[in-house]
């Protein structure tokens, strides 16, 4: 058996995606029954467990010891369940899940350890004040340095990642893999068709002539509204044609570019399962970001999903591995290579887009490594 950790993640599209997908996955194509194990917000534990456990019945869902900064009292609970178990492996998904799971290796419970590296943790909690508590600022870097040297293997969202663990902590290992963040099935189900796009346009009130921008996501700080407003405010100026969806909640920035374009900007808080046919209406998926570290290491799910859905994808420079994969796919435009007029994207380029998507982020594609991960821990 192995354990799938999570610590303070609560549930949310990206946990679905990206957590209880991926279990799910494993269960059925890898050789080796995988459980989860999630610690989330006592604040909230009931109504967490109850949304964790709908998705996946036989998660465990345990109420986290209160203050981030306590997380090393969690480690007795964590205890009673793999002496339970008897899990040969945990995956940590986070610093400090993987943290906790060490402390298992450390008293002899579990063989291996492998450390789900989702980004530069040090770089994101400095630059996007993710966690202000003093005393974990200052521990940060040694315990991320920790999990990425002495962790038995590590799953790398991007190739830069490993670059970024490589200079700042000194990695010099192999004993990697490399996984993005995938498609989860809603994505890979989804029918492109003309019949299909022509729908969702005529249903969201899109005419023949629109230019479709999408942006899909949070419109938290991290996500740099301000560079995706310097982007896209002149193109909305040039033309009525063009037309902007944003699929998130409304805050002050999204209101002031619809009082600024108040014909070419829309706002839609969806569910989950709703997004893709609403995507399916646009031309251009908008993944613009600041060049921080954090962004510079990522791998954004949102540009799986666009792709997906068929759409081209307008990115920053430097975002990820995705940047250059835009250069050599030919699915988008980088930002620094701005182009006017933009055209609506051909449904024979949408199909092209789609099958790239496919092809690199469904998460079939990605069996090999995860198998090398799971069962003999051969990189």
């Amino acid at each position: 058996m192995i354990l799938y950790l999570t610590f303070n993640d609560a549930p949310s599209g990206i946990f679905s995606s990206q957590v209880i997908d991926v279990v799910k996955f494993l269960n059925i194509h890898v050789q080796e029954k995988v459980q989860l194990v999630s610690f989330v917000s006592i604040r909230n534990y009931f109504n967490h467990k109850a949304k964790i456990k709908a998705e996946l019945s036989d998660a465990i869902v345990l109420p986290m010891f209160p203050g981030v900064h306590r997380w090393r009292l969690n480690s007795f609970l964590l205890f009673l369940i793999v002496l339970f178990k008897s899990p040969k492996k945990i995956i940590g998904r986070s610093v400090l899940a993987t943290q906790l799971a060490l402390k298992m290796r450390s008293s002899g419970r579990v063989n291996e350890v492998i450390y789900d590296g989702r980004g530069a943790i040090k770089a994101e909690w400095e630059e996007y004040q993710v966690i202000q508590n003093p005393k974990m600022l200052s521990e940060i870097f040694n315990l991320e340095k920790k999990v990425v040297l002495k962790s038995d293997g590590r799953i790398a969202v991007s190739n830069k990642l490993i670059t970024y663990w490589k200079h700042d902590f000194g990695y010099c290992s192999n004993d990697h893999v490399v996984i993005p963040c995938t498609l989860n099935k809603l994505f890979e189900d989804v029918v492109l068709t003309e019949q299909t796009i022509n729908e969702a346009r005529k249903a969201i009130g899109f005419d023949e002539n629109a230019i479709v921008f999408v942006y899909s996501g949070s419109v938290a700080g991290w996500q740099s509204f301000n560079v995706l407003y310097d982007y896209i405010s002149p193109i909305l100026n040039r033309d009525s044609n063009y037309k902007l969806m944003f699929l998130s909640d409304e805050d002050e920035n999204i209101l002031k570019l619809q009082h600024q374009f108040p014909h070419q900007v829309i706002c839609k808080k969806l569910k989950v399962n709703d997004v893709p046919k609403y995507l399916l209406a646009a031309d251009y998926g908008l993944l613009l970001r600041e060049e921080t570290v954090t962004n510079q290491v990522a791998s954004p799910v949102k540009f799986a999903e666009y792709i997906a859905c068929g759409l081209k994808v307008i990115i920053s420079d430097h975002l990820g591995d995705y940047s250059k994969f835009v250069e050599t796919f030919d699915n988008g435009i980088l930002n620094g290579k701005h182009v006017l007029p933009h055209k609506k994207v051909l449904f024979s380029d949408k199909q092209k887009i789609k099958y790239i998507a496919q092809t690199n982020f469904s998460k079939i594609h990605f069996l090999s490594q995860y198998k090398n991960l799971i069962l003999d821990n051969k990189y």
